[in-house]
């Protein structure tokens, strides 16, 4: 009888397949983020740039991840 995993955090390989698509998710819609700031240079648009402004930072707290995970490829030989 095979084990059917139930989670993509059931070994290593899935994991970092699952991290690996969010961290690809995250850095498209950074992008987004970024290409709606520049278009929101108006000045009449100074909160709506300021909240993408915030989203953007917080979107990047995923490159604080992405060393880790090369780490962790690194190591799977």
């Amino acid at each position: 009888m095979s084990y059917q995993s139930e989670t993509p955090f059931d070994n290593i390989e899935s994991t970092l397949e699952y991290v690996n698509q969010l961290l690809a998710a995250t850095q498209e819609a950074q992008d987004q983020i970024e290409t709606e700031i520049v278009r929101a240079a108006d000045p009449q648009l100074a909160r709506r740039k300021q909240a993408l402004q915030l989203v953007n930072y917080k979107l990047e707290v995923s490159v604080k991840f992405r060393p880790s995970v090369q780490c962790v490829n690194s190591r799977r030989g």
